[in-house]
């Protein structure tokens, strides 16, 4: 680890969170910062696309991307430093579907035809992504899916459903993998196709949670639905493959340590500021034992991402499940804690922005919504259970 301190303290790198600082204090707007430190992790369609055009504007726009493909080429300590001061200082997440998932897909597996068609809608926030993967007997088991693809000519017609379908109601295009062939092994005969949500035959029904925060996800039904061959990524039957890759890549970014680490921080600071008794509550013994007991475990979550990282070497395979199951774990812990340290005030039931409501009601109801959004961050991306069966088969050889 010394020598990735002695990469994070040069003066390059130095200098370049110091750029990122500026860019947020100047131009993060302030109605979407306040929406991150609340945890609300999906922001609406046009404030993901402002933020967006924003780090376009600056060169940060699809950060992981390389050059070539209109990326400002970081090196993985940037990248590391981006995310780590985007975290901390309230900017929201990327748009995840194009440009980290669907994006590097293109790049690692797309024809150059492909390429140049639909990374530049990613590239410049145009176009809006959704994931085509998990159905109603196919979520953990994702190769389990259904949805039924067949080929005439030139054209897929694929005929169907997807669930879970997350800002599918928002989408321009969906990326996703369907059944092309059932005679084998349930991994194979998987095709992944890019449809317009636009095209005849898709209907979108959304799903409202009980939560209270939202539309965000929704089912996805496909009637006759024609999509052209030349929309296919990669060899048709070999979408498992491809859809693993993009799993990899998610499962490494739910771990989201740099967001657990600024939820930390603003859990602290209400610790600090909150009095029970005339004292912090940050004094109370068995309030501090809890946050340091939390401060650890993301500690140790912290330490497997940066050897991950830095050290790893070759892409990620199984391991990428350990920081999956542990980061969504703690982070889940981290948010249960904030709503428990605010007590009875946090409620589902009365709307946090009327007027009346107090800043200690609207601070505990963001609490408790943030508590019950997040513990999807455990199923979605394959569950904790799935999560330790892949650490198992891959990783120990069990």
């Amino acid at each position: 680890m010394e020598r990735l301190d002695s990469i994070l303290n040069s003066h390059d790198a130095i200098a370049f969170r110091d750029r990122v600082k500026r860019l947020l204090v100047d131009h993060l707007p302030k109605h979407i910062r306040i929406q991150v430190e609340q945890e609300k992790m999906d922001l609406s369609k046009e404030d993901q696309r402002t933020w967006h055009k924003i780090l376009r504007a600056h060169g940060l726009a699809c950060p992981s991307w390389p050059v070539e493909y209109g990326g400002p080429g970081l090196a993985d300590h940037e990248l590391y430093i981006l995310e780590r001061e985007f975290a901390l200082g309230g900017a929201p997440r990327p748009m995840i579907y194009g440009v980290t998932m669907l994006g590097p897909a293109l790049i690692a597996h797309g024809t150059p035809e492909q390429q140049q068609r639909f990374l530049p809608g990613i590239l410049e926030g145009d176009t809006f992504w959704c994931q085509g993967f998990s159905e109603t007997n196919a979520g953990s088991d994702l190769a389990s899916l259904k949805c039924a693809v067949r080929r005439e000519g030139d054209e897929y017609v694929i005929n169907g459903h997807k669930m879970w379908t997350s800002e599918g109601h928002i989408a321009d295009w969906m990326f996703g993998i369907f059944r092309t062939d059932s005679s084998g092994r349930k991994q194979q005969g998987i095709t992944f196709l890019l449809l317009d949500m636009r095209s005849p035959g898709v209907s979108v029904q959304p799903i409202q949670t009980f939560d209270g925060t939202g539309i965000e996800i929704n089912q996805v039904f496909f009637d006759n639905v024609r999509v052209p061959v030349d929309q296919r990524i990669g060899d048709e039957g070999a979408g498992w493959d491809i859809a693993k890759s993009v799993l990899t890549a998610e499962r490494f970014g739910n771990a989201e340590v740099s967001r657990s680490i600024a939820s930390l921080e603003r859990l602290k600071d209400y610790c600090r500021a909150t009095s029970l008794d005339g004292r912090p509550l940050i004094q109370d013994p068995i309030i501090a034992r809890r946050l340091v007991e939390l401060e650890i475990s993301l500690q140790a979550v912290e330490q497997t991402e940066l050897r991950f990282l830095f050290h790893a070497g070759d892409e990620l395979g199984a391991e990428a499940a350990l920081l999956k199951l542990r980061g969504t774990e703690v982070q889940n812990a981290i948010l249960a804690a904030a709503t428990d340290l605010r007590g009875p005030s946090a409620s589902l039931l009365l709307d946090e922005d009327h007027p009346g409501a107090s800043a200690e009601y609207t601070s505990a109801s963001h609490a408790l919504k943030a508590h019950m959004n997040y513990r999807k961050t455990m199923i979605y991306g394959g569950s904790s259970e799935v999560q330790r069966n892949i650490l198992a088969k891959g990783a120990l050889g069990l």
